[in-house]
């Protein structure tokens, strides 16, 4: 029987209190993106043709309950001097207001850059943190603009998942990190919103002479605590299965589910695995 500590009770709460997910082989999670990306484009394109055909009583048809708004996905409006014109999100309570020093929560001046490539090229895109209206959660979106006149129309998305690029990108990154400087790389790992936290991907690390956790980008309760006794909903030992799959070849992926830290779901998990030394270190992707 395997004594499980005060953090694994914690952990198996959060697991345990959602839906067991099914696993299955791992799909291209960009599709997802793509998709969502080319509604975005398709909704600017219709507001754009809206404004071009009734000019300023169109900015009534963009607000919250008018029929510009589907799910997720709202058109805003700004003035080129950055005022919020109107809107059919969460930035509606801004209309009025000169945004152009705004910052999101990330504290980057995303109006700003909207308003400097708005004048630049006249269209183009700005990636930002903003309120989702569907979850209420914070979220990386990007955005698409168009300028019409002196009015700056755009529709953006949500990326609420990481792609398998990024995480493997991430893992070379702290792969090269820990060879370098093991305990700087490890105290870097365990930093919320450190140089190694993006969006859900995040990096941990086990030791292999001992089993336990020495980082862990999310959860920092698991870290000095026995990986062994980590499992996923179904009950699978997910870390004994890591270790297993890098006794074999110092490269390994495996797939699971686990709580993504943006959606706060039990999501399917693919993660890639690299063996360093006496360290297991590992970053992965969520996917649907």
């Amino acid at each position: 029987m395997n004594i499980i500590s005060g953090a694994l009770k914690r952990l198996a709460h959060v697991v345990l209190a959602s839906a067991l997910v099914q696993i299955a082989l791992p799909a291209d999670a960009a599709m997802a993106d793509a998709a969502d990306a080319a509604r975005a484009q398709a909704l600017l394109e219709r507001a754009v043709a809206h404004y071009k055909e009734v000019e300023e009583s169109a900015l009534a048809s963009f607000g919250r309950k008018g029929k510009f708004v589907e799910g997720e996905l709202y058109v805003y409006v700004i003035s080129t001097k950055g005022v919020m014109l109107a809107s059919g999100g969460p930035s509606s309570a801004l209309v009025g207001r000169d945004v152009t020093d705004l910052h999101d929560a990330a504290g980057k001046p995303f109006f700003r850059e909207m308003l400097d490539k708005a004048k630049e090229s006249g269209s183009g895109a700005v990636e930002y943190y903003w309120l989702n209206p569907i979850d209420n959660k914070m979220g990386r979106k990007l955005a698409y603009f168009q300028t019409v006149d002196d009015r700056i129309i755009a529709v953006g998305y949500y990326i609420a998942r990481a792609t398998p690029a990024q995480a493997r990108i991430m893992l070379t990154r702290a792969v090269e990190a820990v060879k370098d400087d093991p305990d700087k790389a490890i105290h870097a790992f365990n930093q919320l919103r450190g140089p190694f936290s993006e969006d859900d991907l995040y990096v941990f690390v086990v030791d292999l002479k001992d089993d336990r956790f020495r980082a862990h980008g999310i959860y920092h309760d698991l870290i000095g605590t026995d990986a062994l006794a980590l499992h996923d909903p179904s009950g699978r030992p997910i870390i004994k299965d890591m270790i297993d799959a890098v006794a074999k070849a110092d490269q390994a992926e495996v797939d699971y589910a686990w709580p993504n830290p943006v959606t706060g779901s039990v999501e399917n998990k693919h993660t890639y695995l690299r063996k360093v030394g006496d360290l297991l270190v590992g970053v992965g992707y969520y996917w649907r």
